[in-house]
């Protein structure tokens, strides 16, 4: 096992980057024998507090980054379909995602990357908890179980804690990583992460 301190991954479900940087983190950070902490947050809690609008209702720039996310998934050869409906609450999904972790880190990662791809590929509403209850079925787990740990106080205070302490971080958009205690901003920041764990550190 490694000593090596595990890299931070935070994360909204319906952040375009964070779907991207998702389907790539845990492969780069194996390469330099890290493990990779996912922590899905409420992004527009974040919004709020750094004073940001959403990207995509920003005149000008909002047209850019619909096209940026389409050319981003193009060059990391990741697939993506704009979802019909955006940007969509990712609560129940980040409360689900929280109960599953409890009960198996691995069976909670294979959940996110479903939600992430259900939303990004499928145009799945995951605001919808009866969607995110039957992608948890698609991945053979308890859904009635689920049903009853995303209502429970604990669940709920989970997603607002994990949110309110990346925040205190300085996370003021997703995917933010922490790698040694250094924050990277965004999908395009993989390549600094890469030469940050060859070099340990620039």
């Amino acid at each position: 096992m490694t000593d090596k301190l595990p890299i931070v991954f935070y994360f909204d479900f319906t952040s375009p980057y964070s779907y991207l940087a998702s389907e790539r983190i845990d492969e780069l950070a194996a390469k330099y024998d890290r493990r990779v902490q996912w922590r899905p947050v409420m992004l527009g809690a974040a919004f709020k507090a750094s004073g940001m609008p959403l990207l995509v209702t920003i005149p000008l720039k909002g047209e850019y980054s619909k096209r940026d996310f389409d050319r981003s998934a193009r060059f990391m050869g990741i697939p993506y379909r704009f979802p019909p409906m955006f940007p969509v609450s990712s609560l129940s999904a980040a409360r689900a995602y929280y109960w599953l972790h409890g009960q198996d880190c691995g069976k909670a990662r294979e959940f996110a990357h479903a939600v992430f791809r259900a939303y990004w590929t499928e145009g799945r509403d995951i605001s919808d908890t009866a969607v995110v209850l039957d992608i948890v079925n698609s991945q053979g787990l308890e859904v009635g179980a689920c049903e009853t740990a995303i209502a429970t106080q604990e669940i709920k205070d989970r997603v607002k804690n994990e949110t309110d302490a990346a925040i205190a971080l300085g996370m003021f958009g997703a995917p933010y990583f922490m790698v040694d205690g250094e924050p990277f901003w965004g999908a395009d920041r993989l390549p600094q992460i890469e030469k940050w764990l060859q070099t340990g550190g620039f």
